[in-house]
């Protein structure tokens, strides 16, 4: 059988970065994590908060309103399509680096604009930029976790969970900055583009004390594994799961905001659920560490899709502060180690240099799911409510469970 820690790892990290200290690593992993702290919780998942403001001013539909986070996820699309070319001449943590600095720029568009075409550009270039930081930083920590194998999970829960301080971060600027008056949303933007320069900062460092050139393709045999086709038939079941992980959350986390507002809930409650969802993001790295170590089939996001259909239910069902707040923690704690099972799952069953096709494909099809999920989501809330619409988010997310879990484990990887 191959030893993943030694085949799969040496030939991108040289003697430095495999004798790196676990707490080295750890800290490592943080400071990457605020990476995705940029490409989702202050880029993607902000706009949950923007969205009551920004519908009511802009006169949109559900549909319309909805329209913008597809949009942003055809953006995420094109990115991870175009992602491969780009790693063929940059490295990964150029990349990574250069999705950062982009995004935060793109953010400031956001508060120029009002017009509802020249927002659904800015959202489709800032899913670009965002999925450079999310496939590049991955594969970052993809690699950060092979110096410590025992710590894999962590280190990728870690890189993940750095989502939730952006959502705290949205969750504590947006109200503040969104002031009253026509357009008064635009200056929340302009907030959340301050938070990505200084997320930036944080994530860039981290990336460069990793070795942004570490992860170079490697020559010769390495080259041809890294453009040999992927398995993809027998990756079949994991990748169908995760693209329905894709529709059924961002569902929950376009609309659910609007959910608990319609329900009459004021708005420091609303700001207490969503720092709440950020902080069980943070914390489900120490979570579900240990399943993301254990499993190499397809039962870890088997898990978590059951775990958020359930939660995303609960407030569909009853519109009450408590039970939305124990969705929230349940879908905080939850949802991002989903996309971290994926990583998680490349590392363990496909060798190094094809780690990052392998990334790359999950997250087209994660991208694919995004793509569908706001509008028919949104549609269906214009039609039979927002509560309704949610019903149907955890429909796809329990059918995306049962699909993971029939995902086994490559066979010519170890046990």
């Amino acid at each position: 059988m191959i030893d993943e820690s030694r085949s799969n790892a040496a030939p991108y990290f040289p003697a430095s970065s495999e004798t790196r200290s676990r707490r080295s690593t750890l800290v490592l992993a943080a400071g990457l994590s605020f990476g995705t702290a940029i490409a989702l919780g202050l880029t993607r998942f902000s706009y949950a908060l923007l969205l009551p403001a920004m519908k009511a001013d802009l006169g949109w539909s559900f549909a319309q309103a909805g329209a913008m986070n597809t949009a942003n996820a055809i953006g995420y699309l094109l990115g991870a399509l175009t992602f491969p070319l780009l790693s063929r001449r940059f490295p990964a943590g150029v990349c990574f680096i250069g999705g950062c600095v982009l995004t935060a720029l793109l953010m400031i568009a956001g508060g120029l604009v009002s017009d509802t075409h020249a927002l659904l550009v800015q959202r489709v270039v800032t899913g670009m930029t965002s999925a450079s930081i999310f496939v590049g930083g991955s594969v970052l920590a993809a690699r950060l976790a092979s110096a410590h194998p025992l710590d894999a999970g962590l280190v990728l829960g870690l890189y993940y969970g750095g989502a939730g301080v952006g959502i705290i971060a949205a969750a504590l600027l947006v109200p503040v900055t969104t002031l009253p008056g026509m357009h008064g949303w635009q200056w929340a933007w302009f907030a959340l583009a301050a938070a990505c320069g200084v997320a930036s900062i944080a994530a860039i460092a981290a990336a460069r004390k990793i070795g942004i050139h570490d992860v170079a393709p490697v020559a010769g045999a390495g080259n041809m594994i890294a453009s040999a086709r992927l398995p993809w038939t027998r990756l079949g079941y994991m990748l169908t799961g995760y693209g329905l992980f894709g529709v059924g959350y961002i569902g929950y986390m376009t609309f659910l905001i609007a959910l608990l507002r319609a329900a009459g809930m004021s708005s420091a409650v609303v700001t207490a659920f969503y720092v709440l969802l950020g902080v069980a993001t943070i914390g489900s790295a120490r979570i579900w560490s240990g399943l993301l170590n254990r499993m190499r089939g397809g039962q870890a996001l088997a898990v978590f899709n059951g775990v958020l259909a359930f939660a995303t239910i609960m407030p569909a069902v009853f519109a009450q502060p408590a039970v939305a707040f124990v969705s929230g923690a349940l879908f905080g704690a939850t949802f991002l180690s989903a996309v971290a099972s994926t990583t998680a799952f490349v590392r363990h069953n496909l060798p190094a240099a094809q780690w990052t096709r392998g990334i790359g494909a999950f997250t087209i099809v994660f991208a694919f799911g995004q793509i569908v999920g706001p509008v028919v989501i949104g549609w269906i809330s214009d039609g039979a409510g927002l509560a309704r619409g949610l019903m149907y988010s955890s429909a796809m997310l329990a059918a995306g469970a049962v699909l993971a879990a029939l995902q086994k484990p490559l066979q010519n990887k170890r046990a």
